[in-house]
């Protein structure tokens, strides 16, 4: 999966302001030669909407939205939760999809087939979580979502330079998912990807099986 570049959300957790905003366009100008996309990491409340208001989100390019807190929900509510999550139309991709922590906590209650479903319908993206504390979505799970023609993204989860390295963990969880590069999103070119930003949500998986 040679050409795989990474996606990481500069502004997890601090609010997001125009100001920051600037910054990333005289990142993109001054170091030149590299296109660099303004995203973020949203939570997934507990009723399945997301914690920035719509037009904050509207601003960025890419956008995840993960579950951190409320784990405990019955399977039924975890489902719909997550599903509405998918429906909002600035959600580009679903983060650490099960939320496990590798030997330290085990998965939310689910129906991972349902969400699977969801997100092919809705043309949202999920993240293969390259972290070795997480990969997450596993093997199985990336080998449901590649069936059903979901857009896959690996991401490093990096929080430093030092862990950007993760990535080879996330291609190694692909591959036994069955996955070439056409099943994984940030394999495109950067124009490729920019189109598929600019389509409505219910119009991304298609575009995806045709141009993966």
């Amino acid at each position: 999966m040679d050409g795989l570049f990474q996606l990481f959300e500069l502004a997890a957790i601090q609010p997001l302001t125009k100001r920051q905003t600037s910054r990333v366009d005289l990142i993109e100008r001054d170091v030149g030669g590299i296109r660099v996309l303004h995203g973020t990491e949203v939570d997934i409340r507990a009723d399945g909407s997301v914690d920035y208001p719509d037009d904050v989100l509207n601003g960025l390019d890419w956008v995840v939205a993960s579950i951190h807190s409320g784990r405990g929900q019955e399977r039924d509510v975890m489902t719909e939760r997550i599903i509405a999550a998918m429906r909002n139309p600035h959600v580009d991709c679903i983060g650490h999809l099960s939320t496990r922590l590798i030997s330290e906590r085990g998965p939310i209650e689910a129906d991972y087939d349902a969400l699977f479903r969801a997100a092919a319908e809705t043309g949202t993206a999920l993240e293969i979580n390259a972290s070795p504390a997480r990969l997450d979505l596993k093997d199985s799970h990336t080998f449901r979502a590649r069936e059903l023609g979901v857009p896959l993204v690996i991401d490093s989860d990096a929080h430093r330079v030092g862990t950007l390295g993760n990535q080879t963990y996330g291609v190694s969880v692909a591959r036994r998912g069955w996955c070439e590069a056409s099943h994984i999103l940030n394999t495109v070119s950067l124009a490729d990807f920019e189109a598929y930003l600019a389509l409505d949500k219910d119009r991304r998986t298609k575009w995806f099986a045709d141009h993966g």
